[in-house]
């Protein structure tokens, strides 16, 4: 299958060698696109030089920061226009541990989407700070009281089946910051998409 990994960077200098290094710990053929919102750091520099070694590795630029939202759909518009069949999308900062690639690809097999979820076990963020848990069980119950959902929405750690999502239901999110998360996986299952988390 044709994957690509899709990671949205922003002044990550220090983070984009360790997650590729990671990366392809776990997966070695995948093709990676960074895209970067006019990183001022050398994180830029830092990709290049990733490229300059394996040619599997691409990067987009923008001239400003527009946004993590907009940051994913323009991914996601690149991995249609390119044909790739899977698209996986994670952070930069190492919040993503690419060790779990591997598990949401085989669940991706008998869904559409797959996505993570931190409230399987109830120590799973046990060591947030007190005012970050309670930012994040607080949204967590508001979406999906509000919205009739019972997923953990808001994670960009996500793989999409490109051969059986529709761009144009994907681009029904119109929030373009960290809302498109949770708007989008809302549209996602309104349209009966198969979506299977994990924890």
């Amino acid at each position: 299958m044709k994957t690509l990994i899709g990671i949205p960077t922003l002044n990550e200098k220090l983070n984009v060698k360790i997650i590729y290094s990671k990366i392809r710990k776990f997966d070695k053929k995948s093709d990676i696109l960074f895209f970067d919102d006019n990183s001022k750091d050398g994180t830029i520099e830092e990709i290049k030089k990733i490229i300059s070694k394996d040619n599997k590795v691409f990067l987009k630029k923008r001239s400003n920061k527009l946004g993590i939202g907009s940051a994913h759909k323009e991914i996601i518009k690149y991995s249609f226009k390119k044909q790739y069949y899977i698209l996986i999308t994670m952070d930069a900062d190492g919040t993503h541990d690419p060790k779990y690639m591997s598990k949401m690809l085989k669940k991706i097999k008998s869904s559409d989407v797959v996505i993570t979820n931190r409230f399987y076990y109830p120590d799973s963020i046990k060591s947030w700070p007190l005012i970050r848990k309670a930012i994040t069980y607080t949204r967590h119950f508001l979406i999906n009281f509000l919205l009739s959902i019972n997923f953990d929405t808001s994670g960009a750690y996500r793989v999409y089946k490109l051969k059986k999502i529709k761009l144009i239901d994907l681009m029904k999110a119109k929030h373009n910051g960290y809302s498109f998360f949770w708007e989008s996986i809302y549209i996602l299952s309104k349209n009966n998409y198969k979506i299977i988390e994990i924890p």
